[in-house]
């Protein structure tokens, strides 16, 4: 089932998110919404705080990326497969000189902004299986769970911009709030009803 994605101003996206357990209520038709939910917007990840679920858990498909010209044949091989559920996730470990990469988000719709991060990330987590993995990722893959890994923990790529460019995007930011924007999937807007 397709849900609709949290917007930018939903306090849900600023709540640190809490563990969950593999008797979590309806978690395999959760985690199929939240897949059908990610392509239907042509996501590359997906946490479930962006679908109003404080929750630990968030997917990653880096498919799309694939298709990318930029890249080496390698990198696209690992692009087009990499596919996975990130349960209760701890980052251990972030290293090397951090890059600038634009990034977006399917909260807040129409911006994307130059993030800087670092490009090897190590992270614990437990897959769909509740199954314990501890994985060393580096370059788009690393950025893409960084960037998801956030949501769980209650920031958005916005909030790593510089003071200048959050000013720039002010007001773009309170139009997604109040959902005055044209997307072409599902949204739930915080302030929309304050409008009527």
């Amino acid at each position: 089932m397709i849900l609709p994605i949290v917007a930018y101003g939903d306090p849900v996206l600023k709540r640190k998110a809490k563990e969950i357990t593999k008797d979590y209520p309806n978690f395999d038709t959760l985690l199929q919404s939240m897949f059908e939910t990610m392509y239907n917007a042509a996501g590359v990840g997906l946490a479930a705080p962006q679908i109003g679920l404080p929750i630990r858990m968030f997917l990653v498909d880096t498919a799309p990326f694939s298709e990318d010209e930029d890249f080496t044949n390698e990198e696209k091989e690992l692009l087009k497969g990499f596919k996975r559920v990130f349960i209760n996730a701890k980052i251990v470990e972030e290293a090397g000189d951090e890059w600038a990469f634009n990034e977006g988000c399917l909260s807040i719709p129409d911006v994307r902004e130059d993030v800087f991060r670092k490009p090897i990330v190590t992270i614990e987590y437990l897959d769909e299986n509740f199954n314990p993995h501890k994985e060393t990722y580096n370059g788009l893959i690393a950025r893409v769970i960084q960037h998801e890994y956030d949501h769980i923990e209650g920031i958005l790529f916005t909030d790593k911009l510089s003071s200048l460019k959050k000013r720039l995007i002010k007001g773009k930011l309170t139009n997604i709030s109040k959902g005055k924007i044209n997307v072409d999937y599902r949204m739930r807007f915080p302030d929309e009803k304050k409008k009527r």
